[in-house]
């Protein structure tokens, strides 16, 4: 099966035109009966990103620090021997003075439980806002395929329509060299009908650029099945935002999504900055041997630091905490209010590009073939010239042309749309919870 543009484009494009659009496919490899949609793209470019299996490494490696943080800190051991003489008779000697021992002992930092689960939510919520990066990777990756995929098939229907011209051309030099043969028109009308062939070729030619260019862009998202024939387009008269509730979908902007991981980051790190000002307790135990003429010996004890500054120490960390996350609470805030504008913008201008495409399909087109038919019939009929013919064709040509543009840039603001926001057609794809 061929795209439904591109293999027209090939078959009639004309000798210059067709030489120039073969550089587009000379890679292309053969897949029978396969074409490529836009969903099957947008999945096989998931599938490629090594970015996505990046952030799963990331987030699994925050929960295992999750379930870390919130453990007391490892126990101590600590030995050695303490009041060993250094001179005199007992000069080296382990068990003849009796203030000479041999200890062991053990210390162990008694963390508070407050500040260990609030440790061990830090790196949750590390985990939760790599999550989130990795969802708006997710739907930047899914949009920028779209787009791809969107230009690689509005480049290949031009092409087609260039084709169809082009013959259309061929046909129109034949009949101005039979009819100059004839003695019915004039050498300037044949010449007339080259000149508008080798400029369709022309635009052949630079829409065979974009052919190539396009197909690149593509391959470069989804591997080298890229290169397979498209399907059919996606219907994009639809888009899946409301604007009357505008708000509730750009709660849903993975942007916005990271952000708000990020405040409840910061808010995290200043609860426990907080929970820092009470200190934690160390305790120490020991045994101490002496000598066999001396009774052993065992030790218990207590630390715990002294926060003599915690004007300037403790409650300055706290404060910068808590300024932190109120930065990145503004921040959200003001990126909500620029989504907002950007999402109204782009639906004016998709609505704006909807209706042009519409009107110039519906009512340009359809007068510039008219135009043509009238010129082409008055021709025959010798009430006009050969180049009246091709300039309505021109006109025709550009009417076309410029309707697919116009389909092209309503394409891509519904794709930038469609794709803008996490929703049921984009869920965000997160790494298993583990069960520790």
């Amino acid at each position: 099966m061929s795209t439904p543009f591109y293999q027209q484009a090939m078959a009639g494009i004309g000798r210059t035109g067709l030489s120039v659009l073969m550089c587009a496919t000379l890679m292309q490899p053969v897949f029978a009966e396969s074409q490529l949609s836009l969903a099957d793209a947008q999945r096989l470019a998931i599938e490629r990103s090594r970015q996505l299996a990046g952030e799963d490494a990331a987030v699994a490696a925050d929960r295992d620090m999750a379930v870390s943080a919130a453990q007391n800190p490892d126990p101590v051991l600590h030995f050695g021997i303490e009041n060993l003489p250094v001179n005199g008779a007992d000069q080296f000697s382990i068990s003849q003075d009796f203030m000479t021992q041999r200890s062991i002992g053990v210390s162990q930092e008694l963390t508070r439980t407050d500040k260990k689960r609030l440790r061990g939510e830090h790196y949750q919520r590390e985990a939760d806002k790599i999550i989130a990066e990795k969802a708006a990777m997710a739907i930047a990756i899914r949009r920028d395929t779209a787009l791809a995929w969107l230009d690689r098939y509005y480049s290949e229907a031009g092409a087609a329509l260039m084709s169809e011209q082009i013959r259309q051309s061929q046909a129109e030099i034949a009949a101005a060299q039979t009819a100059y043969r004839a003695g019915r028109t004039s050498q300037s009308d044949v010449l007339a009908a080259r000149s508008t062939l080798v400029g369709l070729q022309d635009q052949a030619s630079e829409i065979a650029r974009k052919v190539r260019t396009a197909k690149i862009a593509l391959v470069r998202q989804v591997g080298e099945q890229g290169e397979i024939p498209l399907a059919e387009k996606p219907a994009i008269d639809h888009i899946p935002i409301d604007i009357a509730t505008l708000e509730k979908h750009v709660t849903k902007h993975p942007e916005i999504l990271v952000l708000e991981k990020q405040e409840a980051l910061a808010t995290t790190d200043a609860r426990l900055a907080e929970v820092n000002k009470q200190s934690d307790w160390s305790m120490d135990l020991s045994y101490a041997q002496r000598g066999s003429q001396y009774s052993n010996m065992a030790s218990i004890g207590f630390s715990i630091p002294l926060q003599w500054d915690q004007v300037n120490r403790q409650d300055r960390e706290v404060s910068a905490k808590i300024a932190l996350a109120e930065q990145i609470r503004a921040q959200r805030e003001e990126a909500t209010r620029a989504a907002i504008a950007e999402v109204r913008t782009m639906i004016a201008e998709w609505e704006s590009a909807r209706e042009r495409q519409m009107r110039l399909k519906q009512e340009l087109v359809p007068l510039s073939s008219e135009r043509t038919e009238a010129a082409l019939s008055a021709y025959r009929s010798g009430k006009s010239s050969l180049n009246d013919v091709l300039v309505a064709r021109r006109n025709e040509v550009d009417a076309r042309l410029q309707t697919l543009q116009m389909e092209s840039e309503a394409a891509r603001l519904w794709a930038q749309l469609n794709f803008h926001f996490l929703h049921e057609n984009n869920v965000r794809i997160a790494p298993e919870k583990d069960d520790k």
